[in-house]
């Protein structure tokens, strides 16, 4: 991914907030509600994380309504972007660990 497209992304109106928090799964009405961002931009922002592989769809859950609801969560741990000899953005994703406990997770929650 070219350094200067993440930059844009993560300069766009809410892209930090949203990454923020999803820490723990959201769904996009929940980040709407909660970061008090209209949906329509809500789902924009998450759609340009998602193709920058910042944001992953976490899990399909069935809400109270029997409806499928898409929860989203960061992939990423840290983001810096160096100056030095030429425009560097380093990306440093969760930890394997995590990772391994979330897909554990997910299964047994399945079952």
């Amino acid at each position: 991914m070219a350094s200067v497209d993440l930059l844009q992304t993560l300069g766009n109106k809410y892209s930090a907030e949203i990454l923020e928090a999803t820490d723990e799964p959201r769904s996009a009405q929940e980040l709407s509600d909660e970061l008090e961002i209209p949906i329509a931009t809500c789902y924009r922002r998450i759609d340009e994380l998602t193709e920058h592989d910042l944001l992953e769809l976490h899990d399909n859950i069935l809400s109270d309504d029997r409806r499928r609801i898409k929860v989203y969560r960061r992939n990423v741990q840290e983001i810096r972007v160096d100056f030095d000899d030429e425009l560097g953005v380093h990306v440093e994703e969760r930890t394997e660990v995590t990772n391994k406990l979330d897909q554990a997770w997910r299964t047994l929650s399945e079952s």
